[in-house]
């Protein structure tokens, strides 16, 4: 199937669920894309200065660009929207191009979560039935349950956020992993010196003013270093907690009772329902759906519902369309947090 074909029947498919098209800038503010993605991933992309000395850039991401555009419109109704056009991104290999063509849909600033989530993969599994592809595989995911699990274990607050942070970049994570279990990082004779300086600091004016930081906060960071000594053998057993969740595939109809029998086991009050994925097997009998605890692993974007769809080319499968919910996106961009989920084509399936 040519490429222009393939685009032809993705965008009517979208445009007929009710997605508004859109154009968007293809320049950035390159702020955005650093507080976004850090100061590292300046190396990717194509950056210049105005005539007022402002450092701005070629869209690397067009999922960025649309969201930009509903904040700084100020809009207040939710919206349906599709878009397709070209991000560039500087590539190191010789085989990959630095312009990469686009088709998205989103739905933004809307409070039904459920329903516009179940509406994104509905408009996903619509491209893929016109799209004419004989195999193919639905997997789904949940970015929270991996949160709600790490919430529960008897670790340290600063710990937990290591791992959420981090849960995306697969070689850090599994170090962080080692050293959760290992207390590498753990040094007894900084923590007692920590521990007096915390008391000694406590007597103090807490509105004081050390190095921009006040002693209240340098006194709550403090304190969860001095909480964090840990147990041997509690930083094993739940980095075992840890990696046999992450192992964990099915189909998704039996998700909620191979997912509560693992809770329940490792004593952890974790109830999982249906709410968790958007889709049910009863209205989609044709189509494999898996569930894979480890799905958003390879993307920082999602907060919560991740999806991705593979189809069958030749003898491989290759990602097709892949999305999600991505609330936090906005608040990451320097703007209130708005309610947003949305989806990609991968219009290079035949590089």
């Amino acid at each position: 199937m040519k490429s222009k074909n393939l685009s032809n029947k993705i965008l009517r498919s979208i445009k007929s669920r009710g997605f508004s098209n859109i154009e968007l800038n293809p320049v950035l503010e390159t702020k955005y894309i650093l507080q976004r993605s850090g100061e590292n991933f300046k190396k990717y992309i194509f950056s210049f200065y105005d005539l007022n000395g402002k450092e701005l850039c070629l869209r690397p991401d067009l999922t960025i660009s649309s969201v930009l555009r509903f904040l700084q419109n100020k809009k207040e109704r939710r919206e349906k929207i599709f878009y397709n056009g070209e991000a560039f991104r500087k590539t190191y290999q010789k085989k990959d191009s630095i312009i990469k063509n686009q088709i998205g849909y989103e739905i933004l600033g809307s409070k039904s979560k459920k329903k516009d989530d179940v509406e994104i993969i509905n408009t996903s599994l619509k491209i893929l039935k016109n799209s004419g592809f004989k195999k193919s595989v639905l997997k789904i995911g949940n970015v929270e349950l991996f949160n709600l699990l790490i919430n529960k274990l008897d670790i340290p607050r600063r710990w937990r956020n290591r791992l959420k942070r981090h849960y995306w970049n697969e070689n850090y994570f599994n170090e962080l992993l080692k050293r959760l279990e290992t207390n590498l990082d753990i040094d007894p004779v900084f923590v007692e010196t920590d521990k007096l300086r915390y008391q000694k600091m406590r007597k103090e004016n807490q509105n004081k003013i050390i190095a921009g930081r006040t002693y209240k906060e340098i006194l709550d960071r403090f304190n969860m270093k001095i909480e964090d000594p840990r147990k041997s053998s509690t930083g094993k057993k739940n980095k075992n907690i840890i990696k046999k969740f992450l192992k964990i595939k099915c189909p998704l109809e039996k998700a909620p009772k191979i997912l509560n029998t693992f809770f329940k086991k490792n004593k952890i009050n974790i109830i999982v329902g249906k709410g968790f994925f958007p889709l049910s097997k009863k209205n989609n009998k044709n189509l494999k759906i898996e569930f894979s605890a480890s799905n958003g692993k390879e993307v920082e974007l999602y907060s919560s519902m991740i999806f991705s769809i593979e189809v069958k080319i030749k003898s491989k499968f290759k990602n097709f369309i892949s999305g999600g919910r991505y609330d936090q996106l906005t608040s990451n961009l320097g703007f209130r947090k708005i309610p947003a989920v949305g989806a990609a084509v991968n219009m290079n399936l035949y590089d």
